[in-house]
């Protein structure tokens, strides 16, 4: 009966490699179904193999776990078989995981941990008791464990530290600075980690590094995450640069090996000919060594494999080898995103360092069946978790699109991406859930910059309310503040002037509680809003020196921390407001002449705007009459190109819909519905990518209603 399975392998790996999934299935289910028993050991290696090709070509996880759990049951009657019991293990953890049965998978892991530790402590053993340990502390995030998973991680770690395997001890340090990231509740752990990742990755022999490209990856994006999250831009850059040259090499060698591929298909076909001259022949065979060589150079350069038995466990399971960046060796083989997300992620931290290239592929999302119609509970269940990520990127790049267009008065592109975020959140609420409180902020950013101040203080305020991120609501308050602060500024009727004064009062009440606690807020980000808010109250109470002296802090903190050219644009031109209101003129002329060339430089038409209207009463102060002209002049000029895009955008159908005082209104769905979209929490995977937050105003009346972008390049942090 050996020949008989053996016979129906073969056929089944004939199958697979032409692509018939079913006809190999069938051939090896043909086993298990037979009236004739096989060994107990025949039939466990052909349920995993069914498994396996469930896993990797089908959303049959179900069938896939049921022949695992098959497997386990005959192998407990086998006293051996430890590679066999680890294999089934790991995969029937996997399974347990994409259906959300995340109790179960711990349970398993467990008794996967407890037979590694029983067994002989060779290397393969360490091995698999890192693989376990790995996906246990996975299975710990997902229920928000973090000190849990940080201790499975360090056990992996100390595994991987006494076989002497630093690929592995990467592995494991970047991970534990992914969950630190995610948790944020002490920043000396983040960075100890930090430290940690540092000192492993130099380690590893230089040469092998080159090798290891998708922890090159993780650790960098690790990196980079941390750095926007204390807003330290400068010290961002030079790892995106890495990353972009990283990305670049290897898209041109997937390139040379699909050419190469291509070359070496053609070349065989034409040896294939029994007509071929013998000449031909050899100087066709010389080249196919050639290429077969190169080829061979080429693929040994990475951290790859062919054919393991379990697919990865990092998110999706069917990727072709060549879409996968190996975060660890067999038998973990795992991944962190597919190589389409971790580049669409570089070129998200390009666009937030504000060098905008690359779009988001959505074919991606067609892949995974997010069509037009699809809701989140039209999914198959094991495509949810990579449909979250790539869901979460598009609306990154979407806000950041957001954002972009808003900071150069593109209102009505502005529009129809921020449209485009409110149509992907109604139709997944509970996987974009994280969105929602981005989104109204960028209502709130979007009306507060085509001068609906009243509105844009409603959506912040109800940003604030959405989140439970101190930070966030602290920023919503600072933006909410300087919101009510320009509401009276554009009109002056004494009605007005009573819904000014109440403003007034809305913006205190808003701005002083959250200025008193600044201290306990993490970010320079956040102090540098807070700052800017605070100094408006200032000024609006006469206090102009102490206005400058906040407002010289934020200055300082957007120079030295957040490297934003906007930012310190805008901060001078107010800082040089309030030199001309203190009779500086002297100063005031040299800041407001900086914050100007800043502003054409980044083509900041409203910061523009604003500069050359104190420019112009400067020099109506000094009797400057020529310049008082020239600057009045080129301000028209620059207000008239505003108002016809502000006209643009009034004309729109989808402005009254952004601005309107309605929260956004999500169906309701049921709750079997609900659950089944939330069983796998890691759709909702803490990427901890900064998220923009900024805020720019058109219509410059007095410098005091003048609301800056307080990050328009380099927008807000918010956990995802």
């Amino acid at each position: 009966m050996e020949a008989v399975a053996e016979g129906l392998w073969g056929l089944a790996d004939y199958h697979e490699n032409k692509g018939e999934i079913g006809k190999a299935v069938k051939c090896l289910e043909a086993i298990c179904q037979s009236h004739v028993s096989f060994l107990p050991i025949v039939e466990i290696k052909t349920r995993l193999r069914i498994s396996t090709l469930l896993l990797k070509h089908t959303h049959n996880v179900n069938h896939a776990k049921s022949h695992l759990e098959r497997s386990q049951l005959l192998l407990k009657a086998i006293p051996s078989c430890f590679e066999l019991k680890c294999r089934t293990f790991s995969l029937l953890s996997q399974c347990y995981h994409l259906v959300g049965a995340i109790p179960p998978q711990k349970l398993i892991l467990y008794k996967a941990l407890d037979l590694t530790s029983s067994a002989s402590q060779d290397v393969a053993v360490k091995l698999w008791s890192c693989n376990f340990n790995s996906q246990l502390a996975n299975a710990f995030i997902i229920e928000g464990d973090y000190q849990s998973s940080i201790s499975a991680l360090q056990s992996g770690y100390v595994c991987a530290t006494e076989i002497s395997y630093p690929d592995l001890q990467m592995f494991f340090a970047t991970a534990i600075l992914h969950v630190h990231l995610m948790q944020w509740d002490d920043e000396n752990s983040v960075l100890r980690s930090i430290s940690q990742c540092d000192r492993v990755w130099e380690s590893i022999d230089p040469n092998r590094r080159g090798q290891c490209l998708g922890l090159l990856f993780y650790n960098e994006l690790l990196h980079i995450f941390y750095r926007l999250r204390i807003c330290d831009y400068k010290n961002a850059a030079h790892h995106v640069d890495n990353l972009d040259a990283a990305m670049k090499a290897d898209m041109q060698k997937m390139q040379e090996i699909q050419q190469l591929s291509s070359e070496l298909d053609a070349l065989n076909q034409s040896l294939s000919r029994p007509d071929l001259p013998s000449r031909e022949r050899s100087a066709l065979a010389g080249r196919q060594i050639k290429l077969q060589q190169r080829l061979r150079s080429l693929e040994d350069s990475s951290l790859t494999g062919k054919e393991f038995l379990e697919p990865s466990y990092f998110g999706n399971a069917r990727q072709a080898w060549g879409d996968k960046l190996v975060l660890a060796p067999s038998p973990m083989d795992g991944e962190w995103l597919p190589k389409s997300a971790v580049y669409a992620l570089v070129d998200l931290m390009v666009v937030i360092l504000g060098r905008p290239k690359g779009l988001f592929k959505e074919y991606a999302l067609l892949k995974l069946g997010i069509t037009d119609g699809v809701r989140e509970v039209d999914l198959q269940h094991s495509a949810i978790w990579m449909a979250g990520v790539y869901l979460m990127l598009l609306m990154q790049f979407l806000e950041n699109k957001v954002a972009v267009e808003l900071t150069r008065s593109g209102f009505v592109e502005a529009q129809e991406a921020l449209v485009q975020m409110k149509n992907w959140f109604i139709r997944f609420p509970t996987i974009l859930q994280a969105c929602e409180s981005m989104i109204e902020m960028l209502r709130g950013q979007y009306a507060h910059s085509v001068g609906c101040y009243s509105e844009a203080a409603f959506h912040y305020v109800e940003a604030a309310k959405i989140t439970e991120s101190k930070s966030m609501q602290a920023m919503c308050h600072a933006y909410a503040a300087v919101s009510y602060f320009c509401i009276g500024d554009a009109e002056s009727s004494s009605q007005v002037q009573i819904s000014s004064a109440y403003s007034f009062m809305q913006a205190i009440d808003l701005i002083g509680p959250v200025y008193q606690m600044k201290d306990t807020i993490n970010g320079v980000r956040e102090e540098a809003s807070l700052h800017f808010a605070y100094g408006l109250l200032l000024m609006r109470q006469q206090d102009f020196q102490e206005a400058r002296n906040r407002l010289a802090k934020g200055l300082q903190i957007a120079h030295n921390h957040m490297g934003n050219l906007q930012l310190v644009s805008q901060y001078l031109t107010i800082l040089g407001n309030l030199a001309l209101a203190l009779h500086d003129t002297v100063q005031a002329r040299e800041i407001l002449r900086s914050s100007l060339t800043l502003a054409k430089k980044l083509y900041d038409i409203p910061t523009q705007i604003w500069a050359l209207s104190v420019l112009t009463a400067l020099y109506q102060q000094l009797g400057d009459r020529g310049n008082e002209m020239e600057n009045d002049e080129y301000r028209r000029k620059k207000l008239d190109e505003l108002q016809k895009r502000l006209a643009d955008a009034y004309s729109s159908i989808h402005h009254i819909e952004l601005i309107s005082k309605v929260k956004l209104e999500v169906q309701q769905f049921h709750e079997l519905d609900i659950k089944r979209a939330m069983a796998n929490q890691s759709m909702s995977v803490n990427l901890d990518i900064p998220e923009s937050i900024g805020l720019s105003t058109p219509l410059p009346v007095q410098s005091s209603s003048r609301l800056v972008d307080l990050d328009g390049g380099r927008r807000g942090k918010r956990k995802i």
